[in-house]
């Protein structure tokens, strides 16, 4: 596998595109407060898939995908 095949693809449906994004997310109705989920994103789809878990008052938190790597 070379470092492009190993890339984060943005998650948004239908996007092929390399992530540069990370946004962590939980539903406190489901999740336990040490639980969260990870999408990834590129920079056209960050915004649609923040507000996305926004509209649904999820907790979440946007970083770059070089910065995520070394955080909690």
């Amino acid at each position: 596998m070379n470092d492009e095949d190993s890339r984060a693809q943005c998650s948004r449906a239908g996007c092929r595109v390399a992530a540069s994004w990370v946004i962590r997310w939980r539903n406190p109705r489901i999740h336990s407060a040490d639980r969260w989920k990870s999408w990834a994103a590129c920079d056209d789809h960050r915004e649609y898939l923040r507000e996305f878990l926004a509209a649904r008052s999820f907790p979440l938190d946007v970083t770059p995908l070089n910065q995520a790597a070394s955080g909690p």
